[in-house]
């Protein structure tokens, strides 16, 4: 009996102390507040988790962390993802929140206006896509039709708005999709499929022209007008903005040879819409090409504080380019 006690005392004490041990491991957060950003890559598996989760200073990773993570029956259910993890949580805290699947959600916001080569450089800047990747899709035919578009590429198919985001659920073809397929929730929630003689993909190349024409957003319903007349009386649209999409590597300065250079954009010279969007119109200019102004107008020109003059006649028109473009020229001379 002496012996058998003489083994079971120690024995006991060291199933105590390892007891205690776990069980400080289960209840003790880690140290420190605020936040901790962890990234946690398909494929880390358990314990590359748990080597990450200490690197971050989150929990120790030793026999307990693996014994939780067994006993907890959480093996299997750690999801890969970025995580916003608060310091001060317990153990199994923290596991609890990577087996929910907890992941940060981003916010891109992409402005009307823009072109796919813009949207590309504004996904590429935060890690979400590779630019050259992204706009290859962009012209993929195979891929366009899979999409429900009837186009050679989807320059203004990528609808401008606020998308959420999540790290390793991300990729080129998925942000693509989810842009494209909100644009055809937008343009079905428009419920038109013809306006003015004209199908969905050049009323998209107008609203596109109507949006980079704009600087007063209660302007576009009139500059719209404006395009249907010229269109009607087979006039050129004489738009700066399609020039300027035409032009490769555009520098900056739009020049008069500019404006002589053929090209399938440049609409001082083709007497037509130009074959495409040459950005991504927002909701407000799409309907602005819906519903347009009612006006004789044919003309406008800037008057240089985001607003025009607009006009009904070539010589009114002159008289207004006259007038804001020798007010330019002297407020440069004023400088």
């Amino acid at each position: 009996m002496r012996r058998f006690l003489f083994f079971l005392v120690p024995v006991l004490l060291c199933i105590g102390g390892a007891g205690l041990w776990y069980t400080s491991y289960l209840t003790t957060g880690s140290s420190g507040s605020g936040e901790v950003i962890v990234v946690l890559p398909k494929g880390a598996g358990v314990r590359g988790i748990g080597a990450l989760l200490a690197a971050n200073g989150i929990l120790e990773n030793d026999i307990r962390y693996l014994c939780l993570v067994y006993f907890s029956g959480l093996k299997t259910r750690l999801q890969a993802g970025e995580y916003s993890i608060p310091l001060g949580l317990t153990p199994p805290e923290v596991l609890q929140l990577l087996a929910k699947g907890s992941t940060l959600r981003h916010h891109v916001t992409i402005p009307e206006g823009v072109t796919a080569e813009q949207i590309a450089s504004l996904f590429e800047k935060d890690g979400w896509i590779k630019r050259d990747r992204f706009l290859s899709l962009v012209q993929d035919i195979e891929f366009i039709k899979k999409l429900g578009i009837d186009a050679v590429n989807l320059e203004g198919y990528l609808f401008p708005e606020t998308y959420t985001l999540v790290r390793h659920e991300t990729n080129e073809p998925s942000v693509i999709r989810m842009m494209v397929d909100r644009f055809q929730v937008v343009w079905k929630e428009l419920n038109v499929q013809e306006a003015y003689g004209l199908n969905r993909h050049q009323l998209l190349t107008l609203a596109s022209v109507v949006e980079k024409e704009t600087g007063a957003a209660e302007e576009r319903p009139l500059i719209a007008r404006v395009f249907y007349n010229r269109l009607t009386r087979k006039m050129r649209l004489q738009s700066d903005p399609t020039v300027i999409y035409g032009i490769r590597d555009f520098n900056g300065n739009l020049t008069k040879a500019d404006l002589k250079k053929e090209t399938p954009y440049n609409t001082y010279v083709i007497p037509a819409l130009p074959p495409g969007p040459i950005c991504s119109p927002g909701r407000a200019a799409l309907e602005a090409v819906l519903r347009p102004a009612d006006s004789e107008a044919l003309y406008f020109v800037s008057k240089n504080d985001g607003t025009h003059i607009f006009s009904t006649n070539l010589k009114d028109h002159n008289q207004a380019v006259q007038v804001y473009q020798r007010r330019t020229v002297n407020d440069l001379r004023g400088q």
